[in-house]
């Protein structure tokens, strides 16, 4: 239904071919862990890629958090998109949502902050904003991408507009993490700059213009 409205406001997941020598190389790297669970990533690809190689494979949903070293994630009481409280563990399907998070450096905010990442029909759709004193604070840090076991995850019922969250009202360990960093980030030049106070709409309208020439406005 919002479909288009979506296309013309936000930034879609990247199309992403996989050639059979990257598909190789991520079957053979897969889940080769240390012993606390890190993912030692020494590819040519980025890294973004691999997160979405995984992902497309059903079997993980990810969390992004600047703590690197987690070792069971706690249901904690926050609100889902559509503004409910639930006592969760809160994860996406979409790598590159979590990543926002593990690069996001939260203790730099100064004000709100706003992203997502949007179920549209055959399409997920991205945005990234925070207000200009947030941005002038230096708030990227390196972080940590979680895998988590989806078979644990459920999403709650879809509403008019329905974001790629997941949730598990249980304590989960990780399967594995990957640090991650800005530059891996797929949409670190697409972070707009908004206004303290201004309507979540006004956000959504004119987040492309913001993020022209791939520079923050």
């Amino acid at each position: 239904m919002f479909g288009w409205l979506y296309r013309i406001l936000l930034f879609p997941s990247p199309a992403i071919n996989f050639s059979t020598t990257e598909m190789e190389a991520y079957e053979k790297l897969a889940l080769k862990t240390t012993e606390d669970g890190l993912i030692e990533y020494n590819l040519p690809y980025a890294k973004f890629r691999f997160l979405t190689y995984l992902s497309l494979q059903g079997l993980y949903v990810f969390h992004g958090s600047n703590h690197t070293a987690i070792h069971t994630f706690e249901p904690r009481e926050q609100t889902l998109f559509n503004g409910r409280w639930t006592n969760a563990v809160f994860a996406s399907s979409d790598p590159h949502w979590a990543m926002f998070y593990a690069i996001l450096n939260r203790s730099r905010l100064k004000g709100s902050f706003r992203n997502g990442c949007i179920l549209g029909r055959r399409q997920k759709y991205h945005f990234y904003s925070l207000n200009q004193s947030t941005i002038s604070n230096d708030p990227w840090t390196e972080g940590m991408v979680y895998l988590l076991p989806r078979e644990l995850f459920s999403t709650p019922r879809p509403r008019l507009i329905s974001f790629d969250e997941w949730i598990c009202h249980d304590p989960v360990v990780p399967i594995a993490k990957l640090r991650v960093s800005q530059e891996d980030f797929y949409y670190h030049n697409k972070v707009a700059a908004h206004n303290d106070g201004e309507p979540l709409f006004k956000t959504w309208l004119f987040y492309k213009a913001r993020t022209t020439g791939g520079k923050l406005k």
